[in-house]
């Protein structure tokens, strides 16, 4: 368990002891801490996606699905920062196993509230609120060991 806690707080077992230690444990959250506010963020972003999806059939909906559906994605995504801090997040985000998911999904976030708000586009703004659903899912199977071999072989078993 506690090898477990040094990973999610970004810690290296090999870390050296001292002055940056101590700064490190006196900033850093509790474990207990971590996991609540993980859940808490967690579920305010499915909430937000969900109202979004039930907003999308009112008169001027589409602004609404779009605002919430990428809030929420955007707080799912947040999320995982509190299990291991947002400076590890990011290298993890950026690594070259994820680095096109990751554009796709930060790209469709941006381009769904320009479809939206700009070109007042809202065939476009579903468009790119089903490529963030798709790069958010393939995004998150990537922490998942072995889990993009198995869906892409249970994909191209399907197609034949």
């Amino acid at each position: 368990m506690d090898k477990l806690r040094r990973v999610l707080s970004g810690q290296e077992e090999n870390e050296e002891l001292g002055l940056t230690a101590q700064v490190l444990d006196a900033t850093t959250l509790s474990y207990s801490t971590r996991v609540k506010w993980f859940v808490i963020c967690f579920a305010a972003g499915i909430l937000c996606s969900i109202l979004g999806s039930a907003l999308l059939f009112l008169p001027h909906g589409i602004k609404l699905f779009a605002v919430f559906y990428t809030l929420g994605n955007v707080a799912a995504l947040s999320s995982t920062c509190f299990l291991m801090g947002p400076l590890k997040q990011l290298k993890r985000m950026f690594e070259p196993t994820r680095l096109i998911a990751t554009i796709v999904m930060l790209l469709c976030l941006v381009l769904t509230l320009c479809a939206v708000f700009w070109w007042h586009k809202k065939g476009l703004a579903i468009i790119f609120c089903i490529l963030q659903f798709l790069a958010m899912t393939w995004y998150s199977i990537s922490y998942i060991p072995f889990a993009r071999d198995a869906v892409m072989k249970c994909f191209t078993t399907c197609l034949s």
